[in-house]
């Protein structure tokens, strides 16, 4: 028997299974067996499992309700008349789910491990003007008698071509089942396992959720996070209660007001600007209060401390703003400019962006701009194209001048460049603040809240300290408190 040779300078590679041998390793388990409901792009997922062979032991039942009165004779009909939304997915799941549990006795099948796999997804239209998106999903058991799992998540094609697309949507259906059964113990694994075979230019993955008794530890804002350290998507959101939302349904033809920020911990400037500013854009000509959010974007550059993205700084973060009862966007995105074009692809309402000075006097830096074939100017162009304003937050420079709109220092080249963007109206100053704030830095706070030291309460908003001490948030700790004060 000869050994397997290894050579000196060899790496380790993971093995990772192919398609074939995914799907061949569920049917050839003979306790998984369940249904496929997929609509909208064929039979994709099926197909793999059909072709690998010993399919009998798996498949109970595939479907496509295609037409859209069978589809609802099947699973109801949405309130809003749509098909790929995750209501839909979730009836499907749930429908097959129970199907299968009530034709096939758990007598007879005591070992059995019952799942439902279902798609609905709408493919590249005719004049190639929608790339197409869908929802995807598993409702499944570990152990017969457990309470089912389910992971959900929500895709964006960028391949131009039907057939395409079609053969993306089988591989991640199969990756998805594959790793809902044998990777459910580290859903940052599975989640990574879901681009086997794929390339990130073939597929987006914008919102997953992770539910059930196996995931019962499973926070899906950390989740989403690795979505977009992984490349995955650019930005995920999630709503105060925590939940992730699917950035392009809460969007969707809003008028939008963002903060950006590090939020680390989030004070009294953060909240004074939004009240602030919100209230000026509120003013403004066709911004309706019932159609406007206010989103609080943190940039993934800003969670990078030593370069590796601290995790649990991120959730500090995270809970404090969703306990105030904001909506939270986590981005890829270092220039301005990147957050209106994204906001711009789901809505063509009112924007605004809240900021303090130094942050401006950044973004008439061009260093942030050398990779752009026209420059800083093409930066702004997208950045003011629209009705876009930036409601200004003042400050004090190290001599204790107020900072404002009209005495900020920008670089002497793009002086000009600014003077055209504040005689257009583009640049207001918040003028009703309170000058307290203008002495709270949350860089202070935080090191006052690491060194135990005292008096960093007040410049938080009312609650937030009292979250910081009790859930420990930012390496708070009654101990370093105790030590510093004896």
């Amino acid at each position: 028997m000869g050994t397997e040779i290894k050579l000196k300078g060899d790496k380790v590679i993971e093995q990772i299974p192919s398609i074939k041998d995914k799907a061949l390793r569920i049917n050839l388990n003979e306790n998984i067996y369940g249904t496929f409901a997929e609509i909208g792009a064929g039979q994709e997922t099926v197909r793999h499992f059909f072709r690998s062979g010993g399919s009998s032991g798996t498949i109970a039942k595939a479907m496509s309700a295609y037409d859209k009165d069978f589809s609802d004779a099947v699973y109801g009909v949405e309130s809003d008349g749509r098909y790929v939304t995750e209501n839909r997915l979730k009836k499907m799941l749930t429908f097959e789910g129970e199907l299968i549990e009530e034709r096939l006795s758990r007598e007879k099948h005591p070992n059995k491990l019952f799942f439902s796999y279902a798609n609905t997804v709408a493919t590249i239209d005719f004049a190639k003007q929608f790339k197409g998106h869908g929802w995807v999903g598993i409702r499944y058991q570990i152990e017969p008698d457990e309470a089912y799992n389910e992971i959900i998540l929500h895709i964006r094609f960028k391949e131009t071509d039907a057939r395409l697309q079609q053969e993306t949507l089988g591989i991640l259906g199969v990756n998805l089942i594959y790793g809902a059964f044998y990777k459910y113990n580290d859903p940052k694994r599975l989640l990574r396992y879901l681009y086997d075979h794929l390339d990130k230019d073939q597929l987006e993955i914008d919102t997953i959720n992770f539910s059930g008794p196996r995931f019962a530890d499973v926070d899906n804002r950390l989740m989403s996070l690795q979505l977009v350290k992984n490349g995955m998507t650019d930005a995920v959101m999630f709503n105060p209660e925590g939940k992730n939302i699917l950035p392009a349904a809460i969007l969707y033809k809003k008028n939008l007001l963002a903060l950006r920020g590090s939020f680390r911990p989030v004070t009294k400037v953060n909240m004074d600007m939004y009240e602030k500013s919100l209230k000026m854009f509120l003013e403004e000509n066709k911004v309706e209060k019932d159609n406007t959010l206010v989103v609080f974007e943190i940039t993934l550059s800003n969670l990078r401390s030593d370069g590796e993205i601290d995790e649990r700084d991120f959730m500090d973060r995270a809970e404090l703003l969703c306990s105030l009862g904001q909506t939270v966007m986590i981005s890829n995105f270092q220039e301005y400019y990147k957050v209106v074009e994204y906001f711009a692809n789901y809505t063509k309402a009112r924007m605004g962006l809240a900021m303090g000075v130094n942050n401006l006097v950044d973004i008439f830096d061009e260093k942030y701009y050398r990779h752009l074939s026209g420059g800083i100017l093409e930066a702004f162009g997208k950045l003011f194209y629209r009705d876009m304003k930036v409601f200004l937050y003042p400050m004090l420079d190290e001599d204790g001048v107020l900072m404002n709109s009209s005495n900020l220092k920008v670089h002497p080249r793009m002086k000009e460049l600014y003077k055209f963007f504040k005689f257009n109206g583009k640049v207001i100053d918040i003028t009703d603040y309170d000058p307290h704030n203008l002495e709270v830095f949350s860089r202070e706070v935080l090191k006052m809240i690491n060194q135990g030291k005292k008096g960093w309460e007040p410049m938080l908003p009312p609650g937030i300290a009292e979250i910081i001490k009790e859930h420990h948030l930012f390496g708070y700790h009654p101990q370093k408190e105790l030590e510093q004060n004896t």
